[in-house]
């Protein structure tokens, strides 16, 4: 229960942000009982639900049906830099908030709240209208007033950590303590090596060509068990399946909970991804190799600004 007397709600918009908001309340966080609230018409999310659910769920714990909007209050949230949740926290009354995600855009949301309350929360590569700037900046100030807790599994640099402490954020690590302790529920694919999909092509940043370039490479050497990334352009996977060696697999669950089984010999390679530093903690004790790609220069595209090229490659190795 939370201070109301009710549950507390958790809003999450990614399959990554579902399975932190279980681990978070796992560990306490969210009180004795959450009720997990996917935002409606996500296929990825129906996917992940559906994975979970085949789980021994935390006690307390509820992943209730998608909805289309958001509840009117919520405790937690995935996605920091979503425009109708900060449009939420200004309309709703005071309470701790806490944040659950381990994607990069974590380290980013680090940076700008210790940096202070007047740094806007905006995506890396926005490019904001006025009141989309006001609208950051004042849920950056609403937030400095809370009771906020960044809940993730991701390295934080020490300098970072005090930056973030010193202005009254909680940051809270965890190590997937509860899907570590599951089962294994699904077939792990008996290729020696997963290629894990990636954004950066339909995102524009990395040359379409070099990829799939790179990707027929590896298949040449060796059979390739492939999952794209949730926003991989279908188009550029329909191209990968038909590539003699490799085996693409169903998007939408996260590769923390589908290659959670993988055996000593087996590795995992993805090019800049915060899932190479989930995937160590789980999979490094049962030696499996999770190896980072770096991507050549000339991979990269004119829309790759230096600074977010600089921050990509930063991403944990």
């Amino acid at each position: 229960m939370n201070q109301w007397g009710k549950p507390a709600s958790a809003w999450v918009e990614s399959p990554l942000q579902m399975l932190c908001a279980v681990e978070a309340h796992h560990a306490g966080l969210l009180g004795q009982e959450t009720r997990v609230v996917p935002r409606a018409g996500l296929r990825p999310l129906k996917v992940t639900r559906r994975e979970l659910a085949k789980l021994a769920l935390p006690k307390g714990l509820e992943l209730a049906e998608p909805l289309e909007r958001m509840p009117r209050k919520v405790q937690a949230v995935g996605d920091a830099f979503s425009g109708r949740v900060q449009v939420r926290w200004l309309l709703s009354g005071p309470g701790p908030i806490v944040i659950v995600d381990d994607g990069l855009a974590t380290l980013r949301l680090l940076e700008l709240l210790a940096a202070g309350p007047y740094q806007p929360l905006l995506r890396a590569r926005a490019q904001p209208g006025r009141l989309r700037k006001l609208l950051g900046l004042a849920a950056a100030i609403r937030l400095h007033a809370s009771r906020v807790s960044v809940f993730t599994a991701l390295p934080v640099p020490a300098e970072l950590a005090q930056g973030v402490a010193a202005a009254g954020v909680n940051l809270v690590k965890h190590d997937f303590g509860w899907l570590r302790a599951q089962p294994q529920s699904t077939p792990t694919p008996p290729e020696r090596t997963v290629v894990l999909g990636t954004s950066l092509v339909r995102n524009g940043l990395v040359h379409r060509d070099s990829y799939l370039r790179w990707l027929a490479e590896l298949a040449d050497s060796e059979p390739l068990a492939y999952f794209p990334h949730r926003r991989e352009d279908p188009g550029d996977v329909a191209i990968i399946r038909d590539r003699p060696g490799i085996t693409v697999h169903e998007a939408g669950a996260p590769a923390e909970l589908t290659l959670r089984g993988l055996e000593a010999g087996q590795r995992v390679v993805s090019l800049p991804s915060t899932a190479i530093t989930s995937l160590r903690v789980l999979l490094g004790p049962r030696g499996v190799a999770v190896e980072p790609v770096d991507v050549p220069d000339e991979w990269w595209t004119s829309r790759a600004a230096p600074a977010l090229r600089s921050h990509l490659t930063g991403v944990p190795r």
